[in-house]
């Protein structure tokens, strides 16, 4: 069967979804949940860390460095309350979709130097307030799906403080 001439010739001109892993650092006082955001590199915009898994790392190991070298943080991935999320990209002036499985993180420690500190800055919100820290869509959605899930958030916690 010949190709007709509007007939896609490759598989790669085919627009397939990237995926991503990403966290949600937190850390909790007194019952109250603060979200560690970060600035974009290319807009300087306030978003959650996140990366391109390398060959073969693992969901959590990708979160683990992810969250090192774009926030200097350590912590302990809530692996069991995974949440996938379309988010938009900016790529060369263009803009596409990419699916992003966010992790809670509970934030342990927060180091003043990271790899990309030069390139970064942080803020802490209260998870009450998250929502004037960011203004797009795709991370309000993944916020208030993680302020939905704040009493499995805090139950979790607890157990790792014991």
């Amino acid at each position: 069967m010949p190709i007709m001439p509007n007939q896609p010739k490759r598989l790669k001109e085919i627009n397939i979804m990237d995926h991503k892993v990403g966290i949600i650092p937190f850390d909790v006082k007194e019952g109250n949940i603060a979200v560690l955001f970060v600035t974009s590199i290319g807009r300087g915009r306030w978003i959650l860390p996140k990366c391109d898994l390398e060959l073969k790392e693992s969901h959590k190991k990708g979160c683990l460095r992810c969250a090192f070298d774009e926030a200097g943080v350590k912590g302990s991935l809530l692996e069991q309350i995974p949440m996938t999320n379309v988010i938009t990209k900016s790529d060369f002036g263009a803009t596409k979709n990419v699916a992003v499985t966010y992790y809670p993180m509970l934030v342990e420690e927060q180091l003043d130097e990271w790899p990309e500190f030069k390139k970064r800055q942080r803020h802490w919100a209260l998870l009450d307030s998250a929502d004037r820290v960011t203004d797009r869509e795709d991370f309000l959605r993944v916020i208030n799906l993680f302020a939905s899930l704040k009493p499995l958030i805090l139950k979790h916690v607890r157990r790792k403080k014991v």
